[in-house]
């Protein structure tokens, strides 16, 4: 997912639709102070986040959400941030320095067929992906990943932009997700979002022949 390409196509259920990359100087307004005053990064991620925790941040950006998650797992948890855009993530090594949190802070540079998780399979507590999803090309993929590397039964919060992703098109996200092996615990109620609450399906147990 080259970080100069801004607009592309999907396919999705033989239909085609633009996708559109948030360019990475656009981090900068994303990650103001003033969007605290519609999304608090506290109230939205803070009833998920716990001390200690792994989490994962999907297209973190700047870190908006990131930094805060750093404080909330403190010294013995850790944020892994993910995104396509380099210049996004050495944006956001720099404010966690200046933070304090940078110990506490992973960024990963993902490619357009990898999110490059295989080494932390099994071990996520929670997991974030907001407005990211509509920028994905291959949301089965996308979610297969972060299925893989989370713990049974964790939670992911997903929310889209309701100027970007109509009904229709966050439904079809959810059936991506469902599709993926994880399950609608809330749907949420979020200004200016669609949003929902996802829980990783636990394995049935096998069933033992009498």
């Amino acid at each position: 997912m080259p970080e100069t390409s801004q607009t592309e196509t999907r396919q999705i259920r033989g239909t085609r639709r633009e996708r559109h990359v948030c360019p990475w100087w656009l981090g900068y307004f994303l990650a103001s102070p003033l969007r605290r005053l519609l999304e608090n990064p506290e109230q939205i991620v803070g009833p998920y986040v716990r001390e200690g925790m792994t989490v994962l941040d999907v297209g973190p950006g700047m870190g908006y959400f990131s930094l805060p998650m750093a404080r909330m797992v403190g010294e013995d948890g850790r944020v892994i941030c993910v995104d396509i855009q380099g210049k996004m993530l050495e944006s956001l090594r720099k404010r966690a320095r200046r933070a304090g949190l940078l110990g506490r802070i992973e960024t990963r540079l993902a490619s357009e067929s990898s999110l490059d998780l295989d080494d932390v399979s099994g071990t996520i507590d929670f997991t974030l992906a907001f407005a990211v999803v509509h920028e994905t090309p291959d949301q089965t993929l996308l979610f297969g990943e972060i299925q893989s590397a989370m713990k049974s039964s964790a939670l992911m919060l997903l929310c889209e932009p309701t100027g970007h992703v109509t009904r229709q098109d966050f439904d079809e996200t959810l059936a991506f997700a469902h599709g993926a092996g994880f399950e609608t615990v809330q749907v949420l109620k979020m200004k200016r979002n669609r949003s929902v609450l996802l829980r990783k399906k636990t394995p049935s147990p096998m069933r033992q022949n009498p």
